[in-house]
């Protein structure tokens, strides 16, 4: 079996791993694992930008209490300072490194480049590149992590599960090349950066989504995860089912679109005074209320009243991307419809990024940091990324040796699960998932959910052990169980909070909640 050290391993390549490799190749060696040049996370696709408090008319107090006011009362308030504290350095350090953020026209502007606001947020102060900052980030981060003599990059493989030791830290991970071959990468130090869990569910706003594969690596070797059970749902995801997902933009709200029924009414006014910019829990149960009044697959969002030269100005990529698919949105409105988007829970850290197992990291949107609490407030993901990706690495850059133990055995299978079989399974799981778990749930719909998930483990557990590893089992095998944990969560919080929508429970009022702390152990009780 091919086998290579490295000291630190950074497993994912978006905003969140890229940064943390830059922050650290100059101290300690590093293998940044990213499965295809193509697939560079859910951050390429992140339209509107970066929170921070930049202009001299803000200030950092009002971005931590909009952050606590969207989270719903469950923001661990030291996460959410600590993260809005980091933001101005955090974004004087990606200009220093050539990010082209968009310049405000205005000579009178008291900061030099444009901000813009979105729901939740009580001032202007998304920085942004145009409406494609995710992208315009991730590129500039790439050219110099590929030109890093320090950061060894692996497209070649994809992790399928971690590496344990007898002393119960991580020791790297086990991983397949593109002929299926096994590959196992030891290192001192392993992150995660894999992004979120909105694949588990069928519609999303990403063409090609994480299903949590990370969050369930990490909890195969006994990390805690946490608050699963707050699945972010983006209120406007362009509706096109002969088409891939595409994200219509916080941002175009922000600049003053309007959400229309089907008589061409706006309706999110009646709902809560802050209209379209309330938080996106509150606007994307909105929509589907909406949706369930009048019987259609979606409602519209209209900026017609802006102006094609403002649209053009402001949202060029969404103009574009609109008009290739026959919508010209300068003329008329835009069909749009909630997907899920974003996991505001995962594998518990601390403010370092690290996990309640030795030598693991997890940073960006796979982490549990308690910033976001009961629901992410807009463009606060990538500030995410940036203020824990940069703080892990000082971390890292301090650590020492790993201590040397036995590794734990591992032994694979030799018969076949075909990946035809796992993707018509893990299809399954998506529809569980949407039809019962979604944005708004029912008690009823959670036990179905729980049922139908543990049939559906049971049936397959046998075949795991004596498996032949592959990706797509392996992807289907993390799904479920992490299905079943999210399920589990959402049934034990016996209270309607955030994005955790019951009717069936009471709204919140508990003055001290608590976020949700879950193990894979809790499931063993199901024959897992």
């Amino acid at each position: 079996m091919p086998d290579s050290t490295h000291e630190t391993l950074i497993i994912g390549g978006g905003i969140a791993g890229l940064v943390l490799a830059l922050e650290i190749a100059e101290q300690r060696p590093v293998t940044l694992l990213q499965p295809s040049r193509d697939a560079l996370g859910a951050s390429r696709w992140a339209q509107g930008g970066i929170a921070a408090v930049l202009s001299p008319d803000d200030d950092l107090e009002a971005h931590v209490a909009d952050t606590l006011v969207a989270g719903d009362g469950l923001c661990d308030e030291a996460a959410v300072r600590f993260t809005v504290e980091q933001g101005p350095d955090a974004i004087a350090w990606l200009l220093s490194l050539g990010v082209p953020f968009t310049p405000d026209p205005d000579p009178e502007a008291r900061y030099p480049y444009h901000l813009t606001r979105e729901g939740g947020h009580g001032a202007r102060r998304i920085i942004h590149a145009d409406d494609a900052t995710g992208r315009a980030v991730v590129e500039t981060l790439r050219q110099h992590v590929e030109h890093h003599p320090h950061i060894r990059l692996r497209t070649d493989l994809t992790a399928i599960g971690l590496i344990g030791d007898t002393a119960g830290q991580c020791r790297g991970a086990r991983c397949l090349d593109e002929q299926g071959r096994l590959v196992e990468l030891p290192a001192a130090d392993t992150v995660l950066a894999t992004g979120g869990a909105s694949g588990l569910f069928r519609h999303t706003t990403s063409p090609d989504p994480a299903c949590g594969e990370g969050m369930l690596m990490a909890a195969e070797l006994g990390a805690e995860l946490m608050n699963l059970e707050f699945q972010q749902f983006h209120p406007t995801c362009l509706f096109d089912p002969d088409g891939p997902p595409f994200l219509i933009s916080e941002a175009v709200r922000g600049e003053g679109g309007h959400l229309l029924d089907a008589e061409g009414h706006r309706f999110m006014p009646e709902v809560d005074p802050r209209a379209e910019l309330a938080p996106r829990d509150v606007v994307a149960r909105a929509i589907d209320a909406e949706m369930q009044r009048s019987g259609r697959e979606h409602v519209w969002l209209d900026v017609r009243h802006l102006g094609e030269d403002a649209i053009r100005q402001h949202f060029p990529t969404i103009h574009a991307h609109c008009a290739s698919r026959g919508i010209d949105i300068a003329h008329e409105p835009i069909p749009v419809v909630p997907a899920a988007h974003y996991s505001c829970g995962g594998v518990s850290t601390d403010l370092e990024g690290a996990t309640t197992v030795p030598r693991l990291y997890a940073v960006g949107e796979v982490a549990g940091t308690g910033l976001h609490g009961a629901n992410r407030m807009a463009s606060n993901s990538l500030l995410e990324c940036l203020a824990f990706a940069r703080s892990c690495a000082r971390r890292l850059r301090q650590a020492a040796p790993a201590d040397s133990a036995p590794l734990t055995p591992w032994h694979p299978g030799t018969s076949l699960v075909p990946e035809t079989e796992c993707r018509t399974l893990l299809a399954e799981v998506r529809g569980i998932m949407s039809e019962n778990v979604a944005i708004v749930r029912h008690d009823a719909g959670l036990a179905t959910a729980e049922r139908r998930l543990a049939e559906l483990a049971e049936r397959l557990a046998p075949r795991i052990a004596g498996a032949t590893p592959s990706v797509a089992l392996a992807r289907l095998w993390h799904a479920l169980r992490l299905a079943r944990l999210t399920v589990a969560s959402a049934r034990s919080r016996r209270e309607s909070r955030g994005l955790h929508f019951n009717p069936d429970c009471p709204p919140h009022g508990d003055p001290a909640p608590q976020p949700s702390r879950v193990h894979l152990s809790d499931l063993v009780s199901l024959n897992d």
